[in-house]
C-alpha cells in the first residue's frame, strides 16, 4: 500500500480474493476494477471521499459488475475509462495503446498499454514519477499477479509474453497493483519450477507472514517480479530446463515457447 501527504493506494477488498484500488488525495477518488459496487461505496463513506473516475482493465464481472451500481449512487457523468476494443456497460471513455488520460482530483496521469492474454481486449494504466506520486505505479488487471499471470481465457501464449515484456521494461521500482491475492498458490508454482531460487524461497517465508497477519502481498515490484516471477523469467534456464521437463521438447526457442508450456503446467498444478 502507497501513503504519502498527497496520493494514497489503497485496497478495497471484495468476494473471496479480489482488490479493488482506490487512488485517492484524501477528497477525490479513482477506483480501478469496480467489480462490487458495496464495499466502494462503505468506503468512499467512511473516508468522505469523491469519486471521479473508474478505470477498468478488462470485461470480466469481478472488474465490471459494480459499475452501474456506482452511476446510479454517485452519479451518471462520473467517467467510466475502460478497452476500446470490447463493449463495457456504463463505459464513456474508450481508450488504446498509447493514449494518455490526465486526472486533476487527484492529480495523476497515465499512460495506457494494451495487454492481451488474459482477454483480447486487457489494458494496463502506468503512472509515471510525478511531484505526488512516490514511485512510478502500474495497474495490470489480471495480466500480471505477484510470482504469476493470468489465465489464457482469450488471448495466445505469445501475446502474453508480449505484455509481459511491456511490463519488464518499466522501472524496476515500478509498484504493481494486481487485483486479486493469489500470491501463495502463485508461490507454491513457481518453486515447483524454480526450486532453487533464493530469492523466490525468501519471498515465499515473508508473504507467508503477510497473509498471516491478513496483510495484502501487493504491492509488488518490477523489479522483485524479475527475480520471482516464472512466467517473467522465460530466459532463465531452470525455467527452461523446468519447461523442457516437462513438456518432453527437445527445445523451446523463445519466451512466449516456455511461457506457453508453464502456463498450461500451472493450469493443471
Amino acid at each position: 500500500m502507497v501513503k504519502n501527504t498527497l496520493l494514497q493506494v489503497w485496497p478495497i477488498p471484495a468476494f473471496d480474493d479480489n482488490y479493488i484500488w482506490c487512488i485517492h488525495d484524501g477528497q477525490s477518488a479513482l477506483i480501478v476494477d469496480p467489480g462490487d459496487a458495496a464495499p466502494v461505496l462503505r468506503y468512499l463513506e467512511e473516508e468522505n471521499l469523491s469519486l471521479t473516475g473508474i478505470l477498468i482493465t478488462h470485461h470480466h464481472a469481478d472488474h465490471t459488475g459494480g459499475i452501474l451500481t456506482l452511476l446510479q449512487a454517485l452519479g451518471p457523468k462520473i467517467p467510466v475509462y475502460g478497452p476500446a476494443s470490447i463493449e463495457i456497460p456504463g463505459r464513456t471513455n474508450a481508450l488504446m495503446d498509447g493514449d494518455k488520460i490526465e486526472f486533476l482530483s487527484p492529480r495523476i496521469s497515465f499512460e495506457v498499454y494494451e495487454v492481451p492474454g488474459h482477454t483480447l481486449s486487457h489494458i494496463a494504466y502506468f503512472a509515471n514519477m510525478q511531484a505526488n506520486v512516490v514511485e512510478p505505479i502500474l495497474f495490470c488487471g489480471d495480466t500480471l499477479f505477484a510470482s504469476g499471470c493470468g489465465r489464457l481465457f482469450e488471448g495466445t501464449p505469445t501475446q502474453m509474453s508480449q505484455s509481459l515484456a511491456k511490463f519488464m521494461v518499466l522501472p524496476k521500482n515500478t509498484l504493481v497493483y494486481c487485483t486479486h491475492e493469489y500470491t501463495l498458490s502463485n508461490i507454491r508454482f513457481a518453486l515447483a519450477v524454480e526450486p532453487n531460487n533464493a530469492n523466490l524461497i525468501s519471498w515465499a517465508q515473508t508473504a507467508k507472514s503477510l497473509r498471516d497477519q491478513h496483510l495484502p502481498t501487493l504491492p509488488t515490484t518490477i523489479g522483485h517480479e524479475l527475480q520471482v516471477n516464472p512466467f517473467m523469467r522465460c530466459d532463465q534456464k531452470e525455467v527452461i530446463d523446468s519447461a523442457l521437463n516437462v513438456s518432453g521438447e527437445k527445445s523451446l526457442p523463445t519466451a512466449a515457447h516456455v511461457l506457453a508450456v508453464i502456463r498450461g503446467w500451472k493450469d493443471r498444478f
